[in-house]
């Protein structure tokens, strides 16, 4: 594969730092694409295959080759220096030199997991999100995967195909956050669970739901506006942002909440018309903010609203022993309402000191 030569660009200290090609940041996107595509397919199995018992899987598999073709594409692209043993980091491109240091973290944490499932066998509950080695395998796979909006970061003006590269790198790092916050994403639930914690029978379950949502649309929201805070956003970058969230939840709760999935990719859709009418940009904080509340009320309305297309259980239904509780209307109305003012409490925060022009 032919690759085009890296790009210098005034560096800080005076020498001219590279800058890898818009070709080679999206070739990174698609490895890491692939890298997490695995993440999804262990996340799935450790949900839903009861007879787990070791480490060498067909999904596991799966990410780990994932891991080698990434690493060896970001080793190829770092060959100025790394071939010619000069230890001279302007010669690798801008935003790959973090990952060079995490290719080497990861691999140790993947041999640490290894070790690890044989001594204490495979996690089965909330502790997997918590075991020290896939703690440091997320966190060093994070680094890896947003290496091309690192790369894009660099240049101001970069083309709308280069701003959808990096919207899909920091997509996948948002799934794999939102992966080890599984225990509070509200997208993990089948909307029946939605539509009874949303009737107020349990208000503990109630409140559980109410702060995932809260929770789940911070994780949403600040990618987005960390993005629209330094470009303008193209088309369809909000539901290229949302899908692969999609697929991890559906993977984890093996696609038994699909019509919340489909709501939610609906939601995308509408946040991106609402991008083409808002215009959210670096130089228009209201605006900014603007968008901050119209993303949250969108994407929550949906989510209630396929909640209350939904049935009600079985154990719930008329003609029961038990009567079915009366769905709480505040709660449907407040839900998108509150997450809006949050999405503007951050946007606000984020733009402080800007001045309107």
């Amino acid at each position: 594969m032919f690759v085009a030569p890296a790009i210098p660009t005034p560096h800080p200290s005076g020498a001219a730092r590279a800058r890898a090609t818009p070709r080679t940041d999206l070739v990174t996107l698609l490895l890491a694409t692939w890298f997490t595509s695995g993440l999804f397919l262990d996340a799935w199995a450790h949900n839903n295959v009861p007879e787990l018992e070791t480490f060498f899987t067909a999904w596991h598999g799966v990410f780990y080759s994932g891991f080698v073709a990434t690493a060896g594409w970001v080793l190829w692209t770092c060959r100025a220096m790394l071939f010619t043993r000069r230890w001279d980091l302007s010669l690798i491109p801008v935003g790959y030199a973090l990952s060079l240091v995490s290719l080497g973290a990861f691999a140790l944490a993947g041999l640490g997991d290894m070790i690890w499932h044989e001594v204490f066998g495979i996690e089965r509950s909330i502790d997997i999100l918590f075991s020290p080695t896939h703690v440091a395998l997320g966190a060093s796979m994070l680094v890896i995967v947003t290496t091309p909006v690192r790369s894009a970061w660099a240049d101001r003006s970069p083309r709308p195909q280069q701003v959808l590269v990096a919207v899909g790198s920091v997509a996948l790092a948002t799934t794999i956050v939102l992966l080890f916050l599984q225990y509070a994403n509200a997208f993990d639930r089948t909307s029946v669970d939605v539509v009874v914690a949303l009737t107020g029978i349990d208000e503990a379950e109630t409140a559980r739901l109410v702060s995932s949502i809260a929770l789940t649309n911070v994780v949403l929201l600040m990618p987005l506006l960390m993005l629209a805070g330094r470009w303008r956003l193209p088309a369809g970058s909000v539901t290229l942002l949302y899908l692969p969230v999609a697929v991890l939840a559906g993977a984890v709760t093996g696609f038994a909440n699909l019509d919340l999935l489909i709501g939610f990719i609906i939601a995308g859709i509408g946040v991106d018309l609402v991008v083409r009418w808002v215009r959210p940009t670096p130089d228009r904080p209201l605006r900014l903010r603007g968008f901050a509340a119209l993303a949250p009320l969108i994407t929550w309305t949906a989510y209630v609203t396929v909640a209350a297309l939904t049935p009600p259980p079985v154990f719930l239904a008329p003609g029961a022993d038990v009567h079915p509780p009366e769905p709480m209307i505040e709660l449907y109305t407040g839900i998108p309402v509150v997450q809006a003012m949050l999405g503007l409490l951050v946007a606000t925060m984020l733009t402080l000191g800007r001045d309107e022009p």
